[in-house]
């Protein structure tokens, strides 16, 4: 990965976290690694843990950023929240799957959107 995408998904992760923190979530933990894989984000409710993935990109030549979490990339993310559950504590919240796919065409121009509930176990 070059030094400019590395820039660039660190900045949109920082995006993400500052957008969260403004819904009201806390952020537990933040480049979670766990033998089996990475989450880019781990916040919280009152009622749920959220398990968040962050996609940015500078256009859409390649798709929407939410389009790059495919099938193979959401196994890798549930794979690491269940390892997650099982050394954390976590009490009673329910763990949702979140997507935060932030497009930036210009200084001027950053669209997030965030989509609650983007993938599950069943999907």
């Amino acid at each position: 990965m070059t030094k400019t995408r590395l820039a660039l998904g660190q900045w949109g992760e920082e995006q993400a976290v500052n957008y969260l923190r403004k819904q009201g979530l806390k952020i537990l933990a933040r480049n979670y690694r766990a033998p089996v894989g990475e989450i880019d984000i781990i916040a919280c409710s009152k009622k749920e843990l959220l398990f968040v993935e962050v996609k940015t990109r500078r256009g859409t030549g390649f798709g929407l950023p939410q389009e790059a979490v495919g099938s193979r990339k959401q196994q890798q993310i549930i794979r690491t929240a269940q390892w997650y559950l099982q050394q954390e504590k976590t009490g009673k919240l329910q763990p949702r799957f979140d997507v935060v796919a932030i497009l930036c065409q210009s200084e001027e121009s950053v669209t997030i959107q965030h989509l609650p509930n983007a993938f599950g176990l069943a999907d």
